[in-house]
């Protein structure tokens, strides 16, 4: 019997991360579904639960952190790695605060995010 393959929500604002990183995970084998803000996310119909969350921080709505509250509070603490292109320490003492398997800085090295996918799905 074949496993399902893993399910991964990514959600960013900038059109061609998201396909980027879309045609990544689905070149490693992951199933995704891809959204263009927090409140998009939080808007889907749930047919089935991702593995984990490829977020990024800077949103133009609702923050990819307050988001990730927004589920840990409503009992769906599905793990996140966090991606972000301004990078500072208070983005990353927020972010690991709210909890995630990785914090990356953009551009990062696909193997960064593949590596931490695996960690977060077992």
């Amino acid at each position: 019997m074949l496993m399902p393959r893993k399910l991964v929500a990514i959600v960013d604002d900038d059109a061609s991360m998201l396909k980027g990183v879309q045609r990544l995970l689905t070149a490693h084998g992951f199933d995704t579904e891809v959204f263009s803000s927090a409140e998009a996310y939080l808007a889907r119909s749930v047919e089935r639960e991702p593995a984990c969350l490829v977020l990024d921080i800077q949103l133009g709505g609702m923050s990819g952190i307050e988001l990730r509250r927004r589920l840990s509070a409503s009992g769906r603490p599905v793990p996140v790695v966090f991606m972000t292109a301004f990078d500072d320490e208070a983005t990353r003492k927020d972010a690991v605060d709210a909890g995630c398997v990785a914090y990356l800085h953009k551009p990062f090295l696909s193997n960064l995010l593949i590596e931490a996918l695996e960690r977060a799905s077992r």
